[in-house]
């Protein structure tokens, strides 16, 4: 009970400072060790109180309602849960608790004020009940009567959609049997109404784990998918929208925050769940489904299935996709197009697949389920490769082709199969079109691999070569000028390593130019010629020529803005390589010099990739719109946006951003808006600290209202944050605090929100770094955040020696690191007293380093210095005359006097330190001389 009592009094303490989540830690150890139940109620209590300031209403509302448990008259106890039921909405329960904390303590004004909020707001909440009911009956009236006119009812569709977004609204609807109607909605046939019903439903299931686990009954998933599957693009955008938000719900309805809302304890949504996924599953190789419907179900696949983190051991719901579903993934996959009997495909649909196989592979844990993966895909290629006629050979390599592009290590083995690789050399010479196109696309796909690569650059560099020149078909030259870009492209880089001879490269990458901005092409084709580029742009020679040609860049960039999503890697691939923004790992000299006496292999940089060419490539490439761009790709909603592409886009964005002048044009087109999505899980964690680095540039060097404004402003912390870590570089780390001590000087609201991101025990530990920079900036930070409360209560907290590091810093030789500790001091003075009586036991050089400050030649140290000296004097008259009985009476009094060029805002503070001592009587008038009291005139 000692360790309890003593782990309930730090919790106190760490309340006290504003520590929440201290204290909920030590609160939490103390009730594992507590067999009181009477002080057991109490920690309960206390630990509501923390909750409610870290808005955690649920846990709140759960610890108050323990400590009730024990003892129903615990007045805090019921008054912490009224507020909590406040919060969660549940103001009957709420206006309950209030009412008896009123008996109890019928004095206490606290409880008469929440006790007329909550009577105002129920009243509220009973008024809009009322008009809402009347407004979804007037909605239904109208769009149940088949005389009214069809605007009207398109109108009262529309207004259905607005009402389902209120709580109010939704619960309307969903009582007064609105599925049904809706239902009917989804039969009609105008593509509007069906769109409001749509999204109507979108409003009912929005964050509502009931609602939607009933409607998911009631509708059943055939109806969805049918609807998702229509050939009309915007109806089967709005029904894959519904479901993602279907999903959402079951999913993260599970939490108890949301389930809140619901006020009833629900079973697992599991089985709602897995008939929504088998219905998908059975969408994607269905005839009667349009391409885009087919897309929308992989994509929904895709966001659904794999775990979210794979700190996450349950993989269940993808192992249970590839058991019931991996046959109907590869069907897709294997589809020819130029073959009957396959479903209809978008330009998009095997890429998609790609990266579904991948997500699924990614998911599995360990080599058994991985072999088992594998033994699938076998049996799928093998059971078509083993058929007799070339339609089914060609299903095979497809599939091969589409699984290289996925899960590579599965398609490499896949591709090792008997016979396989000698197919595919064997159909390149085919007289047939849709042959050579199916093999030339997985030759190009196969030769990722460096040993691969040799062994297509020994066997088909001439059978490709002989299909570029010869062929009729430019579908076919150009993917064959595809393969040998790769293979010729194989160096990367190293400038020593070039395949093919001398100008070559320039040869392919002026024909992939001409075919890329050649309208008559079909889009596919011309997405080849920029998969060339990709490969070819590793040759500085290249990249020179690709942003001097305006024509190329503008096809490429509208390229990216278009339909066809597949684009977006090569085209991000071909900007990174153009920015030089891939990462160079500098060799070691000493080992570089080991390497020439062995005489071995020394790779060596092209001089066209020294910085000077990249600068001027990036201003041609800002000049020719590539942030329009990048704006657009990112906001593709497209499973071709993959992690790696997303990274791609990063690494340009913050290439294009290096050169301070370029930033406002970066800014203006977009790029600011379009980096914080890039920030977010769906990036590589490269990628991520990129592009977290482009928006921590930005934020230092512009207008942060105006780089983000509005709301965005807040979506920029999180970011800057997570540069605030060991794993980053000294520099990223400088500019995340930078970044954010802009932003922290822009609002309290701004700095609650670095505090609720748990940021300040960061900035204070880069105060404690050894490079001088990255210490200066993060104090500077400091000196921001010192205007929030919660700041200033941890310098108030004894048993730290936060106070006597900033007395410290104040005296350093760094100017900067001086002024930012000073200026910190200053503030934290005025809003602290009480701290000014704790700076002498700080250290013995107190008096040393304040007169220091005050004897600066730089004025906005002076500034300072006077300031705190103000603040000291004011706050207590011992340390008045601790101050005055030392040098800094004399130099006062010379500040006071001011002079030629002497900023008046020092000499007038200077003065008020005076005339404060001279009201305490510490020091008197004396012939114009100002004297200690008790020494000698």
């Amino acid at each position: 009970m000692s360790d309890s009592a003593a782990l309930k009094e730090d919790g106190n303490n760490f309340f006290k400072a504003g520590d929440m989540q201290g204290a909920v830690s030590c609160y939490s150890k103390a009730l594992k060790l507590c067999d009181s139940p009477a002080e057991s109620a109490v920690l309960h209590r206390n630990r509501s109180a923390c909750y409610l300031n870290l808005e955690d209403f649920s846990r709140a509302e759960a610890d108050a309602s323990k400590a009730l448990d024990t003892d129903p008259g615990d007045v805090k106890a019921r008054f912490r849960r009224a507020q909590a039921f406040q919060k969660l909405g549940r103001l009957d329960q709420a206006f309950l608790d209030a009412q008896r904390c009123a008996q109890l303590e019928p004095k206490n004004k606290a409880f008469q004020d929440l006790m007329r909020q909550l009577g105002a707001q129920i009243q509220q909440k009973s008024a809009q009940l009322n008009s809402t009911d009347a407004r979804v009956q007037q909605m239904f009236s109208l769009l149940l009567d088949t005389s009214a006119k069809d605007s009207d009812r398109q109108k009262a569709a529309q207004n259905l959609v607005v009402l389902s977004r209120e709580d109010a609204g939704a619960e309307q609807i969903f009582r007064n049997d609105g599925v049904k109607l809706i239902q009917k909605l989804l039969q009609s046939k105008q593509e509007d109404v069906v769109l409001s019903a749509l999204r109507t439903l979108v409003g009912l299931c929005t964050g509502h784990q009931s609602r939607t686990m009933a409607i998911v009954n009631e509708l059943g998933m055939g109806q969805l998918c049918a609807v998702m599957g229509v050939e009309a693009s915007a109806v089967a955008l709005a029904a894959c929208h519904l479901l993602q938000v279907m999903f959402e719900a079951l999913t993260e309805g599970m939490k108890r925050e949301i389930r809140g809302k619901d006020e009833a304890i629900l079973p697992e949504p599991s089985k709602e769940l897995r008939s929504m996924l088998r219905h998908l599953l059975e969408m994607l190789p269905a005839s009667n489904v349009s391409g885009a419907g087919r897309d929308s179900a992989i994509n929904l696949l895709i966001k659904q299935v794999p775990r979210k983190s794979l700190k996450n051991p349950d993989n269940s719901l993808t192992l249970w996709v590839i058991d019931q579903g991996l046959k109907n993934i590869l069907q897709v996959a294997g589809t020819v197009p130029e073959l009957t009997g396959g479903p209809p495909l978008t330009d998009n649909t095997q890429m998609s697949c790609s990266v579904l196989l991948s997500k699924l592979y990614d998911d599995l844990i360990g080599d058994k389920e991985r072999d088992n993966f594998f033994k699938l895909c076998e049996e799928y290629v093998q059971k078509y490769f083993s058929q007799p006629g070339l339609d089914a050979k060609l299903r095979a390599i497809q599939t091969v082709s589409v699984l290289l592009q996925g899960p590579s290590h599965v398609g490499n083995r896949a591709l090792e199969m008997s016979g396989m690789m000698d197919a595919v050399i064997s159909l390149c010479a085919s007289e047939d079109v849709t042959h050579q196109q199916v093999a030339v696309e997985a030759l190009i796909h196969a030769a990722g691999k460096a040993k691969r690569a040799s062994f297509i650059t020994a066997n088909g560099v001439a059978l490709l070569k002989d299909l570029y020149k010869k062929s009729e078909s430019d579908q076919i030259r150009v993917r064959a000028l595809v393969g040998l870009c790769k293979l010729g492209s194989a160096g990367g880089t190293d400038f020593s390593m070039k395949q093919f001879a001398e100008g070559s490269t320039l040869r392919l990458s002026k024909q992939c130019r001409k075919w890329l901005c050649n309208d008559s092409l079909p889009p596919t084709s011309r997405r080849w010629s920029v998969e060339g580029l990709a490969y070819l742009t590793f040759d500085a020679d290249v990249k020179e020529d690709l942003v001097e040609d305006k024509e190329a860049l503008d096809a490429m960039f509208k390229l990216a803005k278009s339909e066809d999503k597949t684009v977006l890697f090569a085209v991000g691939s071909t900007l990174v390589n153009c920015t030089n923004s891939y990462d160079v790992e500098k060799p070691d000299p000493q080992m570089v010099e080991l390497a020439k006496y062995a005489k071995q292999h020394i790779p060596e940089d092209h001089p066209k990739d020294a910085p000077s060419y990249v600068e001027k490539r990036l201003m041609k490439l800002l000049e020719a719109g590539v942030v329009s761009a990048l704006v657009c790709m990112v906001k593709q909603e497209s499973p071709a946006l993959t992690e790696a592409c997303r990274e791609s886009i990063a690494r340009v964005f913050l290439a294009l951003v290096e050169r301070q002048e370029d930033r406002g044009t970066v800014v203006a087109q977009g790029g600011g808006k379009a980096l914080i999505p890039l920030t977010s899980d769906n990036n590589t964690s490269v990628g991520k600290t990129k592009a977290a680095q482009a928006l921590a540039k930005i934020t230092i060097t512009s207008n942060p209202e105006i780089a983000f404004p509005g709301e965005r402003i807040y979506e920029v912390v999180r970011p800057l944050i997570s540069l605030l870590s060991l794993e980053c570089t000294l520099l990223q780390n400088f500019e995340a605090l930078m970044g954010l001590t802009n932003l922290a000087g822009i609002s309290e609201r701004l700095r609650q929100k670095i505090i609720k991101e748990k940021a300040v025990p960061k900035i204070e530990g880069y105060m404690f770094e050894e490079h001088e920079l990255v210490r200066a900036s993060a104090t500077e930070c400091m000196c921001n955040m010192i205007s929030s409360t919660e700041v200033q209560k941890l310098y108030l907290a004894t048993g730290n020696d936060r106070l006597k590091l900033l007395v410290l810093y104040s005296g350093e030789e760094d100017e900067r690191l001086r002024k930012a500790a000073a200026g910190t001091l200053a503030m934290l003075t005025a809003e602290q007293p009480e701290l000014c009586a704790r700076i002498p036991g700080t250290t013995t050089h107190w008096l040393e380093i304040l007169q220091a400050l005050l004897l600066s030649e730089i004025p906005d140290l002076r500034h300072r210095g006077v300031v705190i000296v103000q603040n000291m004097m004011q706050a207590e008259k011992s340390l008045a005359e601790k101050l005055m009985e030392s040098e800094v009476l004399e130099i006062l009094s010379v500040l006071a006097k001011g002079g030629e060029g002497a900023p008046k805002s020092i000499s007038n503070i200077a003065q008020n330190c005076l005339d404060k001592a001279l009201y305490y009587g510490v020091i008197r008038n004396s012939q114009g001389q100002e004297n200690i009291r008790g020494t000698e005139p």
